[in-house]
């Protein structure tokens, strides 16, 4: 079929050089030649299209289908049952996280009572930490009661000025007698050191105070498995409250140290002074 288009369809170089090639002023050929010469040009290039179109076995057609038709079988067959075997275990697994490893009623609950818990009592355990107890009336014990309630860790040094404001200084030297005057001096040191060390375990306190918000935040929001973390923040937590808690039995303990050596230091002063009058006593006697 292809070539008997082929032979029907007749050129003639010279035809085709004065018809095509030179321009159209200078064409000697009417118009309607010209036309007719492009068309014969369209209708070669559509006969070769044509014909190797048609010069192609069916046989490649029917094998390029046949890949696609292989692909698609494959991925709906075995790969297809694969995957929805794969989606059902994964569904299975979560099914069995959601309703019996971590079951979302009970979480929502356990959060639920945890929010309840924070919106109930957490405003006033902190009115109880927070809410300040001023007792003094004059202007000096204000000012240190002041000091002392600040929970800041910057107020040491004011702390001394007015202890010494409110309870005096030692007097001079030979005001008093030297042990008298070591005895105020060591009980002022105990005192002033046991008030410094109230205000920074208050400070302490407001550090632990925080992180305890901060963790009962953490467990209204908690998500399964975070609960090892949240405890070890927890314990952490707990530590840092227990290192207050002996940095304040330590200055307990050492105020109660110092009273008990006040108290020997004032023993021995009557025994010292006994000792005096009972030789002033037996000189007298001696001398009648």
């Amino acid at each position: 079929m292809s070539a008997g288009i082929f032979n029907n369809v007749r050129i003639d170089n010279d035809d085709l050089s004065s018809r095509f090639l030179l321009p159209d002023g200078d064409n000697p050929a009417v118009p309607r030649a010209g036309r007719a010469g492009r068309v014969k040009r369209t209708l070669l290039v559509g006969g070769l299209a044509v014909g190797a179109m048609l010069s192609m076995p069916t046989e490649a057609h029917a094998g390029i289908f046949g890949v696609f038709d292989a692909i698609f079988s494959l991925i709906s067959g075995p790969i297809g049952s694969s995957l929805n075997e794969m989606n059902q275990i994964t569904q299975e697994t979560q099914k069995l996280y959601q309703q019996t490893v971590w079951p979302l009623a009970a979480i929502n609950q356990a959060r639920g009572f945890v929010s309840t818990s924070i919106s109930g009592y957490r405003t006033g355990m902190s009115n109880i930490f927070y809410t300040p107890f001023g007792s003094a009336t004059l202007q000096a014990p204000q000012q240190l009661e002041t000091i002392l309630h600040s929970r800041d860790s910057s107020q040491l040094a004011a702390l001394q000025s007015s202890f010494h404001t409110n309870f005096g200084v030692v007097p001079v030297a030979n005001a008093a007698h030297p042990q008298d005057r070591t005895m105020m001096d060591m009980d002022d040191a105990l005192g002033q050191e046991n008030l410094k060390a109230t205000i920074v375990a208050d400070q302490g306190q407001d550090a632990v105070l925080q992180t305890a918000d901060q963790i009962e935040n953490e467990v209204a929001l908690s998500t399964p498995g975070s609960a090892p973390f949240l405890t070890a923040q927890a314990q952490v937590a707990n530590l840092r409250c227990q290192a207050f808690m002996q940095k304040m039995l330590a200055a307990e303990l050492r105020q109660e140290a110092g009273r008990i050596a006040h108290d020997n230091v004032l023993m021995k002063r009557r025994t010292q002074s006994v000792g005096s009058i009972g030789n002033t006593i037996r000189t007298a006697l001696t001398r009648q």
